[in-house]
């Protein structure tokens, strides 16, 4: 603490971790005389030491039975958490805090009802950050957390909340958060939706850019939970089932301007009142991996055409998607490639129909459906490509710092070579193709490959003056394992790890130039 005294001043960021665990997890608390269980009620002990005459004049836990009963059988782990006087004290010596960051991975779905001392630590952190002097905390992030932990970080929800707790969390801008999911089902345990209803609300009228994302499977999208229809009306899977027929408030964001949700799914109706309801300040939003129970996208982004008097907002949109690419390694026959396609098939369709449209005026949604998610990096072994005399002087497209660069100058070596077959590959390509390769150290460099007018390979996103049509992120090093031979296409295509954005009509056409590169020499 002395240290952390003499230098708090200069922290901007700082992240809380306790990840659960068979030590965290707290047993039932047995009476030592009657070997029966007792209730524990947890009231948070906030006195400091400093202002106390006497410290053990006052029961840390409501009684000297039940903090004689705590200290035998719960482990140091849990006073530690519940210990609110040194939390206040570290948060007190950040003044200058900016980001604040919370973590607790590693909650089993068996475990989620069981009493954890992550859930206590999380209280005290929340205590201390309302009662210390932090002007400075704009930003929040929550990755991961349980679906619990809102219940314990709401200043609404009792736990030692005072009644100006909700001002400190007022201050907050930017929100960021990634939830543990509940797997979803037609009649889902809504009480954690409720929890996390209520703990948005404390944030709805001061954030300005949110992010929120279900980790695991899908969940209801926690912007729309006051339309679902497992939270109306009377259900017996609530903790409190007379009171499930109140309503929940809709969330109501008067200050974003940026909203992106990630894994949800819900109805074409929603995403159409969402937009409609926040016209007047949203300028920038993603519905990113979204599943519609009903309707079209077209009726969900409807509300735009009546915002902005036309659909010419339609002929600005990107259509953004992940498409399958089959790379095949050196030496690789036709007859080995259509056996491996016949055991991995792709998608049926050879122009895949993206499930959603974005623009990047204004606003922006990106969607893939599961079958689509595509990848392939590789990292090719240099003695297998042997670039031949290309009849157009180029400069050399290897970069020392990308080995699988070399893969470039076999490219461009074999569309030169064969006059006919580059022709060929223009016309049917018709398009500029844009690889971004990112290696070890975090660098990243761009090679396009021309098949809109000469049929050429060279560094950089695009020719002079032109914009790719396609553009494709890779690694550097599974991009080299691909062409080696060291990894299947079918495993990096399932992994998701080749990214395709752009024109999605034109990736498809990047057959020609592949079955191209698989002769002098093959890719």
């Amino acid at each position: 603490m002395a240290a952390l005294d003499r230098i708090g001043h200069h922290v901007r960021s700082l992240e809380f971790r306790m990840p659960h665990g068979p030590e965290t997890f707290l047993p039932p608390l047995l009476d030592p005389s009657t070997g029966e269980e007792v209730t524990f009620i947890y009231e948070p002990y906030v006195q400091s030491p400093r202002d106390s005459p006497c410290r053990h004049s006052v029961p840390t836990y409501g009684s000297w039975e039940m903090t004689d009963m705590l200290v035998k059988q719960y482990p140091p782990l849990f006073h530690a958490a519940a210990n609110v006087p040194s939390f206040i004290r570290a948060l007190s010596s950040v003044s200058n805090l900016k980001h604040l960051k919370i973590s607790c991975p590693g909650q089993e779905v068996g475990q989620r009802y069981r009493r954890s001392i992550v859930d206590y630590a999380l209280i005290s952190l929340r205590m201390a950050v309302e009662r210390s002097k932090l002007s400075a905390l704009d930003t929040l992030s929550l990755n991961p957390v349980h679906a619990g932990s809102v219940l314990y970080l709401n200043p609404t929800m009792g736990f030692g909340a005072l009644p100006n707790s909700t001002r400190r969390w007022r201050q907050i801008k930017t929100l960021t958060v990634k939830m543990d999911s509940v797997p979803f089902a037609p009649h889902p345990p809504a009480d954690h939706l409720k929890m996390l209803n209520a703990y948005l609300q404390v944030f709805a009228p001061s954030v300005k850019r949110l992010t929120f994302r279900w980790l695991g499977s899908k969940g209801l999208c926690p912007l729309t939970l006051h339309e679902e229809i497992c939270l109306q009306g009377q259900n017996p899977k609530l903790a409190c089932p007379r009171r499930s027929h109140i309503a929940l408030p809709p969330l109501k964001f008067p200050r974003l301007r940026k909203m992106e949700v990630e894994n949800v799914v819900m109805d074409a109706s929603q995403i159409s009142g969402f937009i409609t309801s926040h016209r007047r300040t949203l300028s920038d939003f993603n519905f990113e991996d979204t599943k519609l129970r009903s309707g079209t996208w077209d009726q969900a982004l409807k509300p735009l055409t009546r915002i902005s008097g036309s659909e010419k907002w339609k002929e600005k949109s990107e259509e953004v998607m992940d498409v399958p690419l089959m790379l095949s390694s050196v030496g690789l026959e036709n007859k080995q490639a259509e056996h491996v396609v016949q055991e991995f098939p792709f998608p049926k369709q050879r122009t895949p129909k993206p499930c959603q449209r974005g623009w990047r005026a204004g606003a922006k949604l990106l969607g893939t459906p599961d079958h689509m998610r595509s990848s392939a990096k590789f990292k090719p072994n240099p003695n297998l490509y042997r670039p031949r005399t290309s009849r157009i002087c180029t400069m050399s497209l290897k970069s020392d710092a990308f080995p699988s660069s070399e893969a470039f100058e076999a490219i461009n070596s074999s569309l030169q070579s064969d006059d006919a077959g580059r022709k060929d590959a223009v016309k049917k390509g018709n398009a500029v193709f844009s690889f971004t390769l990112k290696n070890k150290e975090g660098q990243t460099e761009s090679w396009h490959i021309d098949l809109k007018d000469k049929g050429v390979v060279a560094k950089g996103e695009a020719p002079a003056g032109k914009k790719a049509d396609v553009f494709l992120s890779l690694s550097d090093d599974d991009f080299g394992k691909l062409a080696s031979g060291k990894t299947q296409a079918q495993r990096l295509f399932m992994s998701g790890k080749l990214k395709i954005k752009g024109d999605i009509m034109k990736a498809t056409k990047m057959e020609p130039i592949l079955k191209k590169a698989q002769t002098k020499p093959k890719l």
